[in-house]
């Protein structure tokens, strides 16, 4: 089991408590990576491996670079990807999730519960469309990029995450290949991630990102008779939550860039995957 964790190098106590939280875990990780992405990182302790890229390559770049870091180690078989400004409240998490992937030789992610200071779980970080009590687990069809465990295993046979998506949606992508695949898909809220309650919105590009991505998600993934219902629905969704007209266009201009631009490899997913993931509570039109 090895920690990935992924910083701009503008929390650094924030990282140090993170690092606080991990080392009182009763089952100790392989090793522990922090990535810094186009920043310089403070010294850590010795079992910290600190790896600087000359450049910020996005959630997506950043963490192809950790979770390869680790899988070159040779001893990490489950990496877990911790948002820099998180917390593990519990000691029993990477135990946990230790049994989980023993129990389950096809479990592919799993997905943490993500609360605030408060206890407070927002919507938008239940991975179902029925989010109402965050304390239900079990087989869903994404994950939460703040907090959560990937097979090794898993990321060699999909291809790890899409580099070109920078942020937004890659985990998305990430599940929707993984669920393609075979693999399983958990989301486990005993797996407490403590995390302060932010908006995606305060990143300035976070409109026109989050059009492009989903774009290419149903470009690469998606059976052409889908593409047009998937878009359709989150044009709509769009149109009735986005209360910003600068925002609005931001978000238009991300849709036609998605359309315009490569999305890369396409690969749609099989039917067999769509079914799965309808009888999983959400089919890849919303």
């Amino acid at each position: 089991m090895g920690i990935a964790v992924l910083t701009m190098g503008n929390r650094p106590r924030e990282v140090a408590a993170l690092l606080e939280s991990v080392a009182k875990q009763d089952v100790a990780p392989a090793r522990i990576v922090v990535v810094g992405n186009g920043s310089p990182l403070p010294e850590f302790p010795a079992e910290v491996t600190a790896v600087e890229l000359a450049e910020n390559l996005g959630v997506s770049g950043g963490r192809n670079v950790a979770w390869r870091r680790l899988r070159d180690f040779g001893d990490v078989d489950v990496v877990i990807d911790l948002d820099d400004d998180g917390l593990l409240v519990d000691a029993d998490v990477f135990r946990r999730v230790r049994d989980l992937y023993a129990e389950d030789p096809r479990l592919g992610i799993v997905s943490f519960r993500i609360a605030d200071e408060t206890g407070e779980t927002q919507r938008r970080h239940v991975p179902r469309l029925r989010a109402s009590d965050p304390m239900r687990g079990g087989e869903v069809t994404t994950f939460l990029g703040g907090g959560h465990a990937l097979s090794v295993a898993m990321l060699e046979q999909i291809g790890g995450w899409p580099d070109a998506f920078f942020f937004t949606h890659e985990e998305t992508d990430l599940a929707w290949r993984a669920l393609d695949a075979r693999w399983k898909v958990r989301y486990a809220p005993e797996l407490l991630l403590q995390h302060p309650k932010t908006s995606p919105a305060r990143h300035a590009v976070y409109h026109r990102m989050t059009a492009r991505n989903r774009v290419w998600l149903a470009r690469r993934h998606l059976p052409l008779p889908l593409i047009p219902l998937y878009l359709g629905t989150w044009t709509l969704l769009t149109l009735a939550r986005t209360r910003s007209l600068t925002g609005l266009r931001a978000w238009a201009g991300g849709f036609l860039e998605g359309l315009r631009t490569s999305c890369g490899r396409r690969r749609p997913m099989r039917w067999r995957t769509v079914w799965r993931m309808t009888k999983l509570g959400r089919p890849p039109v919303i």
